[in-house]
C-alpha cells in the first residue's frame, strides 16, 4: 500500500485496514515475536526530531509500524502520518510530501508525529529536512526517521546542527536482539542449543525466529545480509574483491591486533588509506569495532599501534565465516580457534550493544590492554576488565592481575564458575544475561 493510501486510513483512525501496516501483519503470523530494546522504549510527546539508525533486518521496520499504530490508538486519528522513503525521490519531492501532510494533523490531539521509515533513500534528504526546519513547517512535530544507510544518516545528523528540538536524545542505534530476549522467546524450543543458536544468528530477528524454526539460517537470510553490505560498498564505488579481502582478513586475524598497513597488504590493498576507509564503512554500518591498545599511564587508547577488529554484528561475521556456518551442529564442528573467535566477537557484540542502548557516542570505539606477558581482551573502564577464553581458566592463571591493576576488578569468561576478590569467572551465557 502506498503511502498516501495509508494516510488517508491513520487520518481516519482505520489501523486495522488490511495491508496498512504489513510488517505487523508478517509479526502475527510468526512464532516467535520478541521485544525491541535499542534504548527508546517510549516516545517522547515534545517536538523535534528522532533519528534511529541500524543493520538491515534487525526490525527497523516493524518497530516504526508498530510506534504508527500505538499513537493512532493513544492519541485518536490525524495524530500520527507516515512516509516511505523507498516512494520518495528527492529532498524536492520530500518537502512536498511533508507539506501536503502538514494540515491534515487533527488540531485537536496532543501530540503530531510524523514516522519517516527508510530516510535514507531519499537522496538528500538532509537538505530537505532542513529546509522544513529552518521554515518552521515542523515546530509543533515530533519526526521519528529510520534507516539503513548508515553512513548517511550519521553524516546527515551531523549537518542538522540545533534543528533537532529540545529532546534529550535524538540518536538511537537499532541493536541485535539481547540474549536474555532471545532466550524467553526461543528457549523452550532450542533448549540447551540457545547459546550456539544466538551466536549465528547474530541477534537478527528474522534469523532468530527462522533458527528457531528451521534448525538451520536459510541462504534467503545471508543473502540479504550480503546484498545491504555489497549495496552500500558499491554505492561509494568500492570494490566488492577489495571488501571480500577485508573480510577474509577480518576472519583470519580474529582477536588479534594487526596494523593498517599489514591488513592493506593481507587484503590487497594499494595503501593504509584505502584500508581504512574499508574499515570505516564498515563501522559505519555497525558491523566491525575497532580495539586500539589502552595507555593504562594515560587511562586512554593509543590510537598509533595495531588494533583488534571484532565483528560486532555477528549476522555478518556468518555471512561470509569460511566454514559456511547455517546450523547449530557448524558451529559446534568448528575448529576451538574458530569457536574462540566467534565467542569474543559474542562479548565485542554485547558490549557494543549495551553502549548503544545507553547512548554512549561512539561505541564501535573499544578498548584491550597488552604487556609483554599478558593480555586482557576489553577495558570497559578505568577499573573493569574482561577476559574471554573459549575453554576452562582459573583463578590462579590471573594471579598477575591484581599486581598489574590495584584498583581493578577482572571478569574472565569461561567454562567455569569461580569468584575472588579482584578475578571472577562467568560463563559466556551468564555474562550475556547479566545487566
Amino acid at each position: 500500500m502506498k503511502y498516501r493510501e495509508i494516510n488517508k486510513s491513520l487520518s481516519l483512525g482505520e489501523i486495522d485496514t488490511k495491508g496498512l501496516l504489513p510488517h505487523l501483519e508478517l509479526l502475527q503470523e510468526s512464532s516467535f515475536i520478541f521485544r525491541m530494546d535499542f534504548g527508546l522504549d517510549e516516545l517522547p510527546e515534545e517536538p523535534g526530531v528522532i533519528l534511529v539508525r541500524g543493520a538491515r533486518q534487525y526490525g527497523k521496520s516493524t518497530w516504526i509500524e508498530q510506534q504508527v499504530r500505538h499513537s493512532i490508538k493513544k492519541f485518536g486519528p490525524g495524530s500520527a502520518y507516515y512516509l516511505n522513503g523507498d516512494e520518495i525521490k528527492n529532498e524536492e519531492a520530500l518537502i512536498e510530501a511533508v507539506l501536503e501532510l502538514l494540515p491534515l494533523f487533527d488540531t485537536r490531539a496532543p501530540v503530531h508525529r510524523l514516522f519517516i521509515d527508510e530516510i535514507t533513500a531519499i537522496g538528500n534528504w538532509q537538505k530537505g529536512m532542513k529546509h522544513l526546519l529552518d521554515g518552521g513547517d515542523l515546530r509543533h512535530v515530533l519526526v521519528v526517521t529510520t534507516g539503513s544507510k548508515a553512513a548517511d544518516l550519521r553524516r546527515g545528523s551531523e549537518r542538522l546542527p540545533g534543528r533537532k528540538g529540545k529532546l534529550d536524545r535524538t540518536q538511537f542505534l537499532f541493536t541485535s536482539l539481547p540474549y536474555a530476549e532471545f532466550k524467553r522467546v526461543c528457549g523452550s524450543r532450542l533448549g540447551d542449543r540457545i547459546l550456539p543458536a544466538y551466536i549465528i544468528s547474530g541477534g537478527s530477528p528474522v534469523a532468530c525466529s527462522e533458527l528457531a524454526t528451521r534448525g538451520c539460517l536459510p541462504e534467503y537470510v545471508i543473502e540479504m545480509t550480503r546484498d545491504w553490505i555489497y549495496g552500500e560498498f558499491a554505492a561509494t564505488t568500492r570494490s566488492r574483491a577489495s571488501l571480500l579481502g577485508v573480510l577474509e582478513c577480518l576472519h583470519r586475524f580474529g582477536g588479534t591486533p594487526v596494523g593498517q598497513a599489514k591488513l592493506a597488504r593481507e587484503a590487497g590493498l594499494s595503501n593504509n588509506t584505502i584500508a581504512a576507509g574499508y574499515i570505516e564503512l564498515l563501522k559505519d554500518l555497525l558491523c566491525v569495532s575497532s580495539a586500539h591498545p589502552w595507555d593504562e599511564n594515560r587511562r586512554k587508547a593509543n590510537k598509533r599501534r595495531p588494533c583488534k577488529f571484532h565483528m560486532i554484528n555477528l549476522l555478518a561475521a556468518v555471512a561470509w565465516h569460511p566454514s559456511r556456518i547455517r546450523s547449530i551442529q557448524d558451529f559446534v564442528d568448528l575448529s576451538p580457534e574458530e569457536q574462540g573467535c566467534l565467542m569474543e566477537w559474542t562479548v565485542a557484540q554485547e558490549i557494543w550493544r549495551r553502549s548503544a542502548v545507553r547512548g554512549d557516542e561512539m561505541p564501535e570505539e573499544m578498548v584491550f590492554w597488552q604487556s609483554k606477558k599478558n593480555e586482557i581482551d576489553f577495558v570497559v573502564d578505568n577499573s573493569s576488565f574482561i577476559e574471554v577464553k573459549r575453554g576452562k581458566a582459573n583463578p590462579v592463571d590471573f594471579s598477575w592481575f591484581p599486581q598489574s591493576f590495584p584498583k581493578g576488578f577482572l571478569t574472565v569468561i569461561n567454562e567455569n564458575s569461580f569468584s575472588t576478590d579482584r578475578v571472577k569467572g562467568v560463563t559466556l551465557e551468564e555474562f550475556l544475561l547479566s545487566s
